[in-house]
């Protein structure tokens, strides 16, 4: 049975609106530029040159602490639709001098496909979440 969600979090030194600002261009973690500005319901195509092409949905956003996102992470280049999308949260708290930056993908548990595929999906987005952080904190505090 394929676990359902990854929740990763981060304490970044940096101002919340500084983080608010980098975490909400759609598609940040997997877009090899920056995509402009999360406006709810707007799905913008995230390139990348070595995973494809990701189309973004906007969710959610609650101004300077939450946004959300759904994508086809497991689906490169097809359009998003019921069965082939994962929810991607982001939530900011200011913490001392700085923010803490929570992240919580869920929804493989729900993709079309093979249970193969689910649990590939989910193994895949697990190991890319460290990453992912390590790297928007760095440029988040430079």
């Amino acid at each position: 049975m394929t676990v359902d969600r990854i929740e990763r979090e981060t304490l970044i030194e940096a101002a919340p609106e500084r983080v608010w600002q980098l975490v909400t261009e759609p598609g940040w973690w997997v877009a090899s530029a920056p995509s402009g500005t999360a406006v709810e319901g707007e799905t913008t195509l995230c390139k990348n040159e070595t995973y494809g092409d990701f189309p973004v949905r906007v969710e959610t956003v609650t101004p300077q602490s939450y946004v959300s996102y759904r994508w086809a992470s497991a689906f490169s280049g097809e359009e998003l639709r019921a069965g082939n999308t994962t929810l991607v949260e982001f939530t900011l708290t200011p913490e001392g001098s700085g923010t803490r930056l929570r992240v919580v993908e869920s929804g493989f548990a729900s993709l079309a496909g093979s249970e193969e595929l689910r649990a590939k999906a989910h193994e895949d987005n697990t190991g890319g979440w460290p990453e992912v952080l390590d790297a928007f904190k760095k440029k988040a505090e430079s």
